[in-house]
Parts: C-alpha cells; structure tokens; sequence
C-alpha cells in the first residue's frame, strides 16, 4: 500500500506553493514551477483533476512534497 493518497491537483499545487515553489510561467494548464535550490518542474494538471499516488510519489521526488504536506 502506498503512503499517498490520491489528491485533486489544486489541493497538490496548493501544498507546493506552501512549501516556497512559485509560479514562474504558465501556458495553458502547464505551470512551470521554480524554488530556490531546485530544478524548474513543470505541472501540468488541470485544478479538477485527480492525481493518483503513483504520480504523486514522482511529483515528490522533484519537489520535495511529503503526504503530511497535503
């Protein structure tokens, strides 16, 4: 059983903002995403959808994002 949940990508954003990423550019749905000592990540989620917790354990590896964070 995985530790994450799954999550609804605001909610995901949301948290990734919470942690000091900001929003450097967007086009569309895709949000390219910049933090201080880490590698631009783009997010390519639309507000509605539902990320599972496969994708969410990818997304934490290049961001930092922990389940309790959510």
């Amino acid at each position: 059983m995985s530790q994450w949940p799954a999550a609804k990508a605001k909610r995901v954003l949301a948290a990734l903002l919470t942690l000091g990423w900001r929003v450097k550019r967007q086009t569309g749905s895709h949000k390219t995403l910049a933090r201080e000592g880490w590698a631009d990540v783009v997010f390519a989620f639309h507000d509605g959808e539902e990320i599972g917790p496969r994708m969410l354990a990818r997304v934490a590896k290049h961001t930092g994002l922990r389940p309790e964070d959510l």
